[in-house]
C-alpha cells in the first residue's frame, strides 16, 4: 500500500476546500486534496447545484419569451441541458487546473479515517494511506430522499442533482417538497413549458419568509400556472407505462397526480457517510453534521470542517467565508468567526427572484423593536416595466428611532443583485434616509431604493 505524508489534507473539492488548497500551496506548504469523483472537481455548486441550475433558469426564461408549441420548447430544453453540461465540464477543468497549478496534489478516491492523523483513500488506482499534520473536511451535503413507498423502485423519480441530467422535458412534473430548491425547479420547468405541481406536507408556504412576502410569492406562482398543494401527505409513488402516479392524501381525500417525472426536493443532509469519523474521534451533532466551534474547529484540535457538512447555511458564499475564517486562524489574527459574519443575504431564483437579508416584520416586533414598514410595488419601478415584469413587491423593516435597516425583502427582477447592497447597509449602519437620498443610475432596479426609502 502506498503511503504519503502532507502538511495539509483536504477532503472534498468544495468552495472552501479548493480555495484553501490553493492558498496553502502558494504559501509553500504541501497540500493534498481528495475528491471521490472527477465529475465533482470544483464542488457541488458548479457541478450539480448553483451554476447548472442557474444556467437552466436563464435558458428557461429565454424559452418562455420565445413561446411556441411543446415540441419547440422540448427542443430548447434539450439544448439547455447540453449547454449546462458544456458549462460544468469547462468549470471542472478550470478548477482542477487552478488547484494543481497552485501546487496542490489532487487525489481521486474515497477517504475514510484510520485515526486522527491518517486517512485511507480508495480509488481506481487502488488504496493508499495519507498522513497529515492538519486535516480539513469539506464534503458538502447530499439530497435527502424520505422513505416514500415506491420512490426507490420508480424509474421516474429524480433528485435536484439527477433532474438536471434529464434530456427529455417532462410534460407533467410533480415536485415533492415546497422548500426553496423545489420552488426554483417549479419556476424553471414552468418556463420551459412543463405543467408543474408542488406538494408539501406542511400547511404553511415558505414559513421562514415574511408572511406578507410568502402570500405574494404563492399568488404569483399560482398565477403562472403552478399548482401548489399544502398540508398534503405523500402516500406512495406508482409507476405506469409512460410515467408515474403520485398518490397523496389531502383534506378532501386521496388523489392521484400524474407525472412524467417526479422531483423529490425535501432538503439536503451533511455528507459524512463513509468518512469513519469515529476512528478520528470527531464528534457529530444530533442532525448528523460535523460539530464545530465558531472557528470551525472540530473537537479534534488539528481537524476543521467547512461548508455544508457542518450543518449550517448551505450557500457557496458561506463556504467561501468558512475558508476566510480558517485562513484567519492559520495566517491572520484569528478574530474572524462564524459569529461575526454580519447579515447573510440569500436569493431564491424564481421568476422574478426573491431575495432577503435580515429580519422579517414579525421577527423584528418579537425582538422588541419599534419599527416602520416600508413597501413599494414593483409596478411603480420603470425598469420593471422595461423588463415586462411588473408584479412583485419591495419591503423593508426599519427601526423607527435610528433609521437603521433591520430587514429587506425584495421580490422583483434583479433582486439577487440589489440585496447585496442591503447587506452592506445593515452591516455598516447605512440608514434608510441615506439610501433614500443616494444617487443611482437610471433606469435600474436599484434606483427603486430612492422611492422605497425616500
Amino acid at each position: 500500500m502506498q503511503e504519503q505524508s502532507y502538511q495539509n489534507l483536504i477532503i472534498g473539492f468544495g468552495k472552501a476546500g479548493k480555495t484553501l488548497a490553493g492558498f496553502l500551496a502558494k504559501k509553500g506548504e504541501t497540500v493534498a486534496l481528495v475528491e471521490r469523483s472527477k465529475e465533482r472537481y470544483g464542488g457541488t455548486c458548479i457541478n450539480v447545484a448553483c451554476i447548472p441550475s442557474k444556467s437552466l433558469e436563464y435558458s428557461a426564461r429565454l424559452s418562455a419569451e420565445a413561446g411556441g408549441d411543446f415540441a419547440a420548447k422540448a427542443e430548447r430544453y434539450r439544448a439547455a441541458i447540453a449547454e449546462k453540461r458544456r458549462l460544468t465540464a469547462m468549470l471542472r477543468e478550470k478548477n482542477y487546473a487552478k488547484v494543481t497549478g497552485a501546487g496542490a496534489v489532487v487525489i481521486d478516491g474515497e477517504a475514510s479515517f484510520i485515526d486522527a492523523h491518517t486517512v485511507r483513500i480508495v480509488g481506481a488506482d487502488g488504496e493508499q494511506r495519507v498522513t497529515a499534520e492538519r486535516i480539513f473536511i469539506n464534503t458538502g451535503a447530499l439530497p435527502f430522499v424520505p422513505p416514500i413507498p415506491g420512490a426507490k423502485e420508480s424509474t421516474h423519480v429524480y433528485t435536484s442533482e439527477t433532474m438536471m441530467e434529464l434530456d427529455v422535458l417532462p410534460e407533467k412534473l410533480v415536485i415533492i417538497g415546497g422548500g426553496y430548491i423545489g420552488l426554483e425547479f417549479a419556476s424553471y420547468y414552468t418556463n420551459f413549458g412543463s405543467s408543474v405541481a408542488v406538494v408539501q406536507d406542511g400547511d404553511a408556504f415558505i414559513p421562514r419568509e415574511d408572511a406578507e412576502i410568502s402570500i405574494r410569492v404563492r399568488q404569483q406562482m399560482e398565477e403562472r400556472g403552478i399548482h401548489i398543494l399544502t398540508d398534503t401527505k405523500i402516500l406512495r409513488i406508482e409507476d405506469g407505462t409512460t410515467g408515474a402516479n403520485v398518490i397523496v392524501q389531502t383534506s378532501n381525500g386521496e388523489k392521484s397526480l400524474a407525472a412524467n417525472a417526479v422531483l423529490i426536493a425535501t432538503g439536503r443532509r451533511p455528507n459524512i457517510e463513509g468518512l469513519n469519523l469515529t476512528a478520528a474521534g470527531i464528534e457529530t451533532t444530533t442532525r448528523g453534521a460535523i460539530a464545530v466551534d465558531e472557528h470551525l474547529r472540530t473537537n479534534v484540535p488539528h481537524i476543521w470542517a467547512m461548508g455544508d457538512v457542518t450543518g449550517g447555511m448551505q450557500f457557496t458564499y458561506i463556504s467561501l467565508d468558512d475558508f476566510r475564517i480558517v485562513k484567519d486562524q492559520l495566517a491572520g489574527s484569528g478574530t474572524r468567526t462564524t459569529a461575526n459574519r454580519g447579515a447573510v443575504p440569500y436569493s431564491v431564483f424564481l421568476d422574478p427572484p426573491l431575495s432577503r437579508v435580515g429580519m422579517t416584520e414579525a421577527e423584528a416586533q418579537a425582538a422588541g423593536f419599534d419599527v416602520r414598514i416600508l413597501r413599494l410595488e414593483v409596478a411603480a419601478i420603470p425598469k420593471a416595466q422595461v423588463y415586462k415584469k411588473p408584479s412583485g413587491i419591495l419591503k423593508a423593516i426599519v427601526e423607527s428611532k435610528t433609521g437603521m435597516i433591520l430587514g429587506a425583502h425584495f421580490f422583483c427582477p434583479e433582486s439577487q443583485e440589489m440585496i447585496n447592497l442591503m447587506k452592506m447597509a445593515i452591516d455598516h449602519g447605512i440608514t434608510a434616509d441615506a439610501l433614500g437620498s443616494a444617487i443611482y443610475t437610471h433606469p435600474t432596479m436599484t434606483e427603486a431604493l430612492n422611492d422605497l426609502f425616500g
